[in-house]
């Protein structure tokens, strides 16, 4: 009787987290797993019915049993995976089986692309350090309400996050220098960044350093060069540049010091460990530290911080600070693209590694 009592309590907190999060869609796949997850791990009539349901979802097939047999097994430890991440969530963040619950850990990889072994130790030295502005901070603010934000893009089955986070960054900057908001090439930076790997993966600072010594200083439109999702081979037109850099610098790790230059200068190139990401339908996401470690090595995708904010849930009269982050996996994924995480404590290794082109 006693796992049953905690088992409902736990139950009747994700469900009351639920109904306060009024701005917040909570997909019945989520529902599914928070009322019985000790019965959805034994029970495998249930995992299949799950299964199949996504596969509906999302639009997935494979071309013989045994391959939808081996994703099946996929998918339940996935489950497992997404158990751990809800029951041990300490914001309001809400996970399940999204489109990448039939993947393995190697196969969504391939989906980020944060590769901080391409630092380069001379280079990282001489980065100027970015001068904070002293200014008093709304408690909110979000550069999607001020026209410096595109639309949400998606990389596709290419690790070049670390493009997608640049040329954010750059659109961000750009438009906030120029007040023109202009979509840039993120396969320019594929092609022709020979210091990062393209779809391998890549550094948003070496890219920086790359636009400016060898790409003419810009970026060119993305309509003018489109993105493919493989490596092609490099067609940059210099004349066809629509926004340049002069500058780059790294941010403080302070998340203050990031909230003010974001405020005073444009989104904000970053870097985070992905793990719970994975499985993320929505909510501010606030995992154990254990499973989502910070440090540079753990870093695994380049996202771009648009703004932050405070959610209050009055149910526990209290208020929960977030980063607003768009990601580069499509409009589908996660808020419409966009990803809450915790701010203040460095979840996730979201201040480890923060970066912004200038524009003078």
């Amino acid at each position: 009787m006693k796992t049953v009592h905690l088992f409902t309590g736990f139950v009747f907190l994700v469900a009351s987290i639920c109904c306060v999060l009024a701005t917040e869609e909570v997909d019945k796949d989520v529902v599914f797993i928070g009322k019985q997850p000790h019965q959805q791990h034994h029970d495998k009539m249930e995992h299949v019915a799950l299964f199949n349901h996504f596969l509906d979802k999302f639009n997935k097939s494979y071309d013989t049993k045994e391959e939808y047999h081996r994703r099946l097994r996929i998918f339940r430890a996935n489950l497992k995976k997404i158990q751990v991440l809800q029951e041990t969530e300490q914001g309001t963040g809400i996970y399940g089986p999204t489109i990448f619950a039939d993947m393995t850990s190697s196969e969504f990889k391939k989906h980020l692309g944060f590769k901080p072994s391409l630092a380069r130790p001379g280079v990282s030295a001489r980065i100027a350090q970015a001068v904070i502005p002293n200014i008093t901070l709304p408690t909110e603010f979000d550069w999607r309400k001020h026209n410096a934000v595109t639309d949400v893009k998606n990389q596709g089955m290419c690790g070049s996050c670390w493009a997608f986070s640049t040329t954010g960054n750059i659109e961000g900057v750009y438009a906030v220098q120029k007040k023109e908001l202009v979509s840039l090439s993120e396969q320019e930076l594929v092609d022709c960044d020979k210091v990062d790997a393209g779809c391998n993966g890549g550094l948003m600072t070496n890219a920086f350093e790359t636009i400016i010594n060898k790409l003419g200083g810009g970026l060119e439109g993305e309509k003018d060069y489109p993105y493919k999702g493989s490596n092609k081979a490099c067609t940059f037109d210099k004349t066809e540049i629509r926004a340049k850099i002069s500058n780059y610098v790294n941010v403080s790790r302070d998340e203050t010091d990031m909230a003010k230059f974001l405020v005073k200068n444009g989104p904000l190139a970053v870097a985070l460990n992905a793990n719970a990401m994975q499985f993320y339908f929505g909510g501010v996401s606030h995992p154990l530290k254990f499973l989502c470690k910070g440090g540079v090595n753990n870093l695994d995708h380049g996202v771009l911080i648009v703004g932050y904010g405070v959610h209050s849930y009055p149910l526990f009269t209290k208020t929960m600070p977030f980063w607003s982050i768009k990601n580069s996996w499509g409009g589908k994924w996660g808020e419409q693209g966009y990803y809450r995480l915790y701010r203040g404590d460095g979840s996730c290794g979201i201040n480890d590694m923060v970066s912004s082109a200038i524009i003078e």
